[in-house]
């Protein structure tokens, strides 16, 4: 790098230009030498740094570029985006009261099955006085994603899916506390959930790990409520 040329920092490209994207920063992430002219990967930049030809004036020239663009190398990829869902999505249930099992392939070939949907809303229904609302789809891609991170295909054991005002009430009275006023479940944007053979704390930090709304760990009563609101824990 000669003396006298500037130096920025070269941000990886989307396939459509500036965006987030998939890269490994120790392969993509390097800088630019004088106005665009050479991309500098950031392994090239590593190796010559450690390299003993290097001048002392070039090492630390280099020491300075590969401590400018690592932190932005991490910032960019905690936005990176998550992994695209398949075209075709199921989810298997087991509703906790009824005894009612299903698996419901929801979506197929990128499009939504209306009858299927009407099937989640009749599973994940209020189990107090059978009351139904349409669960929210992101909910349900929600739990297609949780379900290939755990190390099983058993089905989701559902404790409250949808809940109507009557019934979210009477639990805030008699339930012993943790049921919001305004509970996302009022909405159908949350599900309260265990997975035979996945150990609860395990099966929360994937929620968390996910990072598609809130996520609350509840081992006295053994389920793991997950929900589709802002990103918080629990």
């Amino acid at each position: 790098m000669d003396r006298g040329k500037r130096v920025k920092l070269a941000f990886p490209q989307g396939e459509t230009g500036p965006g987030p994207a998939t890269f490994t920063p120790e392969r993509e992430f390097g800088i630019i030498d004088g106005y665009g002219a050479t991309k500098i990967p950031m392994k090239d930049i590593l190796s010559n740094l450690f390299s003993p030809g290097t001048p002392g004036r070039r090492r630390f020239l280099a020491l300075g570029a590969a401590a400018l663009a690592l932190p932005f190398a991490s910032r960019l990829s905690a936005f990176a985006s998550p992994e695209p869902l398949p075209a075709d999505r199921e989810l298997s249930f087991y509703n906790t009261h009824s005894g009612e099992s299903a698996d419901i392939e929801y979506c197929r070939s990128g499009c939504l099955i209306p009858e299927s949907l009407q099937k989640v809303n009749h599973i994940l229904r209020d189990p107090m006085n059978g009351e139904t609302k349409d669960i929210d789809v992101s909910l349900l891609d929600l739990l297609v994603r949780l379900g290939r991170a755990i190390p099983t295909e058993g089905p989701f054991h559902v404790i409250s899916g949808y809940r109507s005002k009557s019934t979210n009430e009477y639990l805030r009275k008699t339930g012993g506390g943790g049921v919001a006023a305004n509970s996302l479940h009022l909405v159908g944007k949350a599900i309260d959930i265990r997975v035979p053979g996945v150990a609860l704390r395990d099966l929360y930090r994937k929620a968390v790990a996910l990072k598609g709304g809130g996520v609350g760990y509840y081992p006295g009563q053994d389920f793991v409520h997950v929900d589709v609101g802002r990103v918080r824990t629990w």
